[in-house]
């Protein structure tokens, strides 16, 4: 399997997969999203692989989509948009248990790919925000899971402040499952892993599906579009080129 910036490793049945661009703070770049796919078929076909461990290399668990390449033609538009929301839905899809060990900074995508998995354990360095609005954008995925998860209020709160929270305060509003100390994360989550392991597959794998159900079909055609006519939008090419150039946007709600 040639993964580029995506490491994956079998351990006791887990198969361990490590996003590995810490340079871009794992940013969800097409090259992560290419190896992700590749190890998460990996893992599905593997009959030895009964979970899987999502973590990040460095100090962040995935800080996002990688905006810094992003071109505003239509084409470009329409190759994101398709690729991107599918993927995220296609990961929450896994038949297998998912636990998200998360490392450090999960932000925008980064908490997207985090909510998609079936447990998540944060160290207590981590940290959590959709700061989409904050570059003229809307966290598609996340605003359709993430009320069902923190409640409407909370949801409308972190989407429309992208305020980060920490691991704690994630813990306390429900949108995580543990914290543990920054040296036990790992150990934490194949604990975790291996007491589901433990469980009839068939039984986690249905729970899994009922519990997932409800998304995709009309929700997620409608986050689509939302963020398809934003990234059309002149708030979205003003935010992004103030977030790359490191300035305070000028919104004008065009």
């Amino acid at each position: 399997m040639d993964l580029k910036v995506v490491l994956y490793e079998k351990k006791d049945r887990v198969a361990i997969i490590t996003l590995n661009y810490p340079e871009r703070l794992n940013a969800l770049s097409d090259q992560i999203r290419a190896d992700l796919r590749r190890a998460y078929e990996e893992a599905l076909n593997d009959r030895e692989v009964g979970a899987v461990i999502l973590t990040g290399a460095g100090r962040a668990f995935c800080a996002g989509a990688d905006i810094s390449g992003f071109k505003f033609d239509i084409p470009s538009i329409r190759r994101f948009m398709g690729d991107v929301m599918p993927f995220l839905a296609m990961l929450e899809k896994f038949p297998k248990p998912v636990i998200a060990a998360v490392n450090g900074l999960a932000l925008g995508g980064g908490l997207e790919l985090a909510i998609s998995c079936d447990i998540i354990i944060a160290s207590e360095k981590a940290k959590f925000g959709v700061p989409e609005a904050a570059i003229g954008l809307v966290p598609g995925f996340a605003i359709l899971r993430l009320h069902q998860i923190v409640g409407r209020a909370k949801s409308k709160e972190l989407a429309m402040t992208c305020d980060q929270i920490t691991a704690e305060e994630a813990l306390r509003i429900g949108m995580i499952n543990k914290v543990v100390p920054h040296e036990s994360l790992m150990d934490a989550a194949m604990e975790m892993t291996q007491k589901i392991l433990s469980k009839a597959p068939l039984a986690v794998e249905l729970i899994k599906a009922s519990v997932n159900r409800e998304l995709h079909g009309e929700e997620l055609a409608y986050a689509q579009e939302a963020l398809g006519f934003l990234f059309k939008s002149e708030d979205a090419r003003e935010g992004m080129d103030a977030f790359l150039n490191k300035r305070k946007p000028d919104f004008k709600g065009l």
